[in-house]
């Protein structure tokens, strides 16, 4: 194993680089601009100033009206699934419904993604139509909570505008 001793004598004397090549490469650091980051900003395609440290997309503000709810869609509840939660006793079953209380397993809101064909009955604090529609379809209900409206933007042609504006 090879010890790195430190020298005894620093300071050139005689010969003036003690190994070091040429006099600019080691003591001090004038010929490269400074030491570490230092001397990075003048000239083009070196060193860039204060990118090493910092990560990108880190800075800016986060906007308040973000709503951080929990979602689930109806297609989540198949037979597997909803036995699981049956077994460790998340849902109830009340002849052949079941039912769900989304809130207690930490959701806000059902949306209408997928299908299922269990007669689920479920509360929930927000729903969509959609989602509503399925339960229903399959035989069972959402209670209470507020049905959020999808708005629909109709497309209507000049032509129709002029024969509404005639009559």
């Amino acid at each position: 194993m090879v010890v790195h001793k430190k020298k005894k004598v620093t300071k050139y004397r005689a010969h003036t680089t003690h190994g070091g090549g040429h006099r600019k490469k080691r003591r001090g650091a004038g010929s490269r601009g400074g030491r570490g980051n230092a001397g990075s900003g003048k000239r083009a395609g070196q060193k860039k100033a204060g990118i090493k440290d910092r990560t990108l997309g880190n800075k800016g503000f986060s906007s308040k009206s973000t709503k951080n709810e929990r979602i689930i869609n109806v297609g989540y509840f198949t037979l597997e699934k909803v036995n699981k939660l049956l077994e460790k006793g998340s849902i109830k079953k009340e002849n052949d419904l079941f039912v769900i209380d989304l809130s207690s397993l930490g959701y806000q809101k059902l949306l209408g993604s997928g299908n299922t064909k269990l007669k689920l009955k479920i509360t929930v604090d927000n729903f969509v139509p959609r989602a509503e529609e399925k339960v229903k379809a399959a035989g069972g209900e959402i209670v209470s909570g507020k049905v959020e409206k999808i708005k629909k933007v109709e497309k209507v042609d000049k032509v129709e505008k002029e024969e509404r504006e005639q009559e």
